[in-house]
């Protein structure tokens, strides 16, 4: 609608009722604010022609025109004058200077002596401002320094006690990772003042923090499975085989979150945190009952039996699990698809682990566990009975 009016111009917004950074934000640091303005609008160039950026809005917004003093340090040597005795002298003159107050009530009002507003209204005007006298000759600004009408700032950013400009964007059809990615390689090869650095901040850098937090509750909560399942088995041993579960689970979680298109996100990441707890229940599972049958048989007859004996409990239980989870997946319902990724890697990695963990589960086990044979004669007559019934001679738990 607004563009069928060329005189109305327009500008788009995030709301600012929140204190969220843009999704995409780019950092320029230097003093010099001619420089920081250069730099900005070059990187908001760079960004325009990047596939899915939308609304790149350079850091720094001209502000109103305003009269610049240059002054020359020569002449005010010349003429004895310290640079910020003629500035308080002429913003004295311009702003005014407080000579008194007077109460009203309970509220202080300034009185200000300033000169007329003719005298003060005009680049003439400021130029023609008497700053001092030496033998009774006035001397003007015009005499020690230079005055032009420029656009300065609008307002002047800090980060970390650093002027900054900030390049804002938001994402349209890819995710933060990518285009992130795609933003740094072109800021490499960017030829930049000396005294101009730049940096990806805006919600990438919260991505990244938070990613380096939850390495740590990833490797935290490991390890609480680990003490969990030591003390459960009394051993060392057989917690190790159980937690070979665990990359297993991570590597289907990549494939599941590649073939569906899912970013690596927050999100994903506490699926994985999820996921490291929910596999082992697998490995749970078929170690116990190997554990229970070598009281009585050898070692590869309990890893067999308790592979046959288990197959149907493990997958019973990754088919609910998978099931309940299903519709998060497909996004089902309002505000899924900040939980679609979750479910996915949950659904992913769970589906991989359960088909590896009845493989690999019981051969790490004979690789690590010391093979004590079962007596001969027990081991005979399991033997026998396979061969006669043709089935499992199953033991008791």
């Amino acid at each position: 609608v607004l563009a069928r009016y060329p005189d109305v111009t327009q500008k788009l917004r995030r709301q600012s009722l929140f204190s969220f950074n843009a999704p995409v934000e780019v950092d320029v640091y230097g003093y010099n604010l001619d420089d920081l303005q250069e730099t900005a609008s070059r990187v908001a160039a760079e960004m325009v022609m990047i596939d899915g950026l939308r609304d790149v809005r350079p850091g720094m917004v001209p502000g109103s025109p305003e009269v610049r003093v240059s002054f020359d340090r020569d002449k005010l040597n010349r003429y004895g004058l310290t640079l910020s005795d003629v500035s308080e002298t002429v913003r004295g003159k311009v702003r005014g200077t407080v000579a008194s107050r007077i109460r009203e009530r309970e509220r202080h009002i300034d009185i200000r002596v300033l000169n007329e507003d003719e005298q003060r209204n005009t680049l003439q005007a400021v130029q023609d401002l008497i700053i001092a006298e030496r033998a009774g000759i006035p001397i003007t600004l015009s005499s020690v320094a230079a005055t032009s009408v420029e656009r300065g700032p609008s307002e002047i950013h800090r980060l970390g006690r650093k002027r900054v400009a900030i390049v804002t964007a938001n994402l349209a059809g890819r995710d933060l990772g990518s285009v992130s990615r795609e933003i740094e390689s072109r800021l490499r090869i960017l030829s930049l003042p000396a005294n101009i650095s730049v940096s990806l901040g805006g919600q990438n850098e919260e991505m990244q923090k938070s990613f380096r937090s939850l390495q740590m509750a990833i490797l935290l909560a490991v390890f609480l499975v680990y003490l969990v399942m030591a003390a459960q088995f009394e051993s060392f041993v057989h917690p190790v085989i159980i937690m070979f579960t665990v990359p297993l689970a991570l590597i289907g979680a990549v494939y599941g979150l590649k073939a569906t298109g899912t970013a690596l996100s927050v999100i994903t990441v506490i699926g994985a945190i999820m996921l490291a707890g929910i596999v082992v229940n697998n490995g749970i599972v078929l170690v116990d009952r190997i554990n229970k049958l070598r009281r009585r048989l050898g070692l590869y007859e309990s890893v067999l039996q308790a592979g046959q004996e288990r197959l149907r409990p493990i997958v019973m239980t990754t088919a609910t699990t998978v099931l309940g989870l299903l519709p998060m997946a497909l996004g089902l319902g309002e505000g899924a698809e900040l939980r679609a990724p979750l479910a996915v890697t949950v659904i992913s990695g769970l589906l991989l682990a359960t088909l590896l963990t009845l493989v690999v589960v019981p051969v790490v086990y004979t690789l690590i566990t010391p093979g004590a044979e079962a007596p001969a004669g027990v081991r005979r007559r399991a033997v026998a009975g396979v061969r006669l019934t043709g089935s499992t001679v199953r033991g008791e738990s």
